[in-house]
């Protein structure tokens, strides 16, 4: 009987680590991801996978910090399928008690470690391997005009990327506004509609 992953809150309310039980054998291993009816219950509402993307970058890359609008929001559950890097969740939610705050997750291949994201969390990383490859299952699929980027380097979130050079970012991560300045053009989503969204989920009729 395999167990299911062991979930954990981070920092940052309303995102969480998955970490699974491994199974190895002499084929190599097995483990679960994630189980639904297991994160359903830790959230609050059901996880429904709208979209699927990857992502490949090389070495010292820095991706982020992206989150989605409400609507339609995208919550993400992330995992890094090859390589190494080092994860980023970022509360971007004002109003929030951990507005603001991030919170660091290694991930590798081997481990299989994952994070999950409610809308307004923002999400970030920096591979530490050549040919890092990141799977993520949205909750809806993209919309144009919805994203949401915010600096990865603004030294007000202050996150220790302890970086030896220069990363690898795209212009729109590396012009991207800070936190401050995301909420003074009012980009970024309110804690109260995010809730509120999120009591609507759990309304939502299973498998929609």
């Amino acid at each position: 009987m395999f167990e299911a992953a062991h979930v954990t809150e981070m920092n940052i309310r309303d995102a969480y680590r998955i970490a699974p039980n491994k199974y190895p054998d002499k084929r190599g291993w097995f483990f679960e991801a994630f189980r639904a009816e297991v994160l359903t219950d830790i959230v609050g509402y059901p996880f429904v996978v709208g979209q699927a993307n990857y992502s490949l970058s090389r070495r010292n890359t820095v991706r982020g910090i992206h989150s989605t609008s409400l609507p339609p929001g995208q919550a993400k559950l992330v995992t890094c399928v090859r390589g190494a890097v080092l994860d980023v969740a970022v509360d971007l939610r004002v109003g929030s008690p951990t507005f603001g705050m991030y919170d660091v997750t290694p991930q590798d291949e081997e481990s299989g470690m994952a994070v999950y994201l409610a809308d307004g969390i923002g999400h970030a990383f920096l591979t530490l391997t050549d040919d890092a490859c990141m799977n993520y299952l949205c909750s809806e699929a993209y919309v144009p005009g919805t994203m949401i980027e915010v600096n990865p380097l603004d030294p007000d979130i202050g996150i220790p990327w302890n970086l030896a050079e220069p990363p690898v970012m795209s212009e729109k991560d590396a012009t991207a506004p800070t936190l401050s300045e995301a909420q003074a053009l009012g980009m970024l989503p309110s804690y109260e509609d995010c809730l509120a969204h999120y009591a609507a989920l759990a309304k939502r009729p299973a498998g929609l």
